[in-house]
């Protein structure tokens, strides 16, 4: 049996991407957590680590061990990783 997927949006206040894909994924009937990093420096930090960008939305896709990152504004670009790991 499969892991479940898990899905993590990180995002910040006011942020018409950031809607669009939490709009997106509850669409799709993803189940999501989000992290927000309004006016929290240390968050974003975090994602100049894992992906040398400090701005959002990012996407954190994965199943047990394996993640992605979508960091790429756009929904192709998360409905293509979303889709690889719904197919599986």
């Amino acid at each position: 049996m499969p892991k479940p997927l898990s899905v993590v949006v990180w995002s910040k206040e006011g942020c018409h991407y950031c809607e669009e894909v939490k709009q997106f994924l509850k669409e799709k009937q993803v189940d999501y957590q989000t992290i927000d990093v309004t006016n929290r420096d240390e968050l974003r930090d975090i994602l100049e680590v894992k992906y040398g960008i400090r701005h959002v939305p990012v996407v954190e896709i994965g199943r047990g061990d394996v993640y992605e990152g979508v960091t790429k504004v756009g929904l192709s670009h998360l409905a293509k990783a979303l889709n690889a790991y719904l197919l599986n």
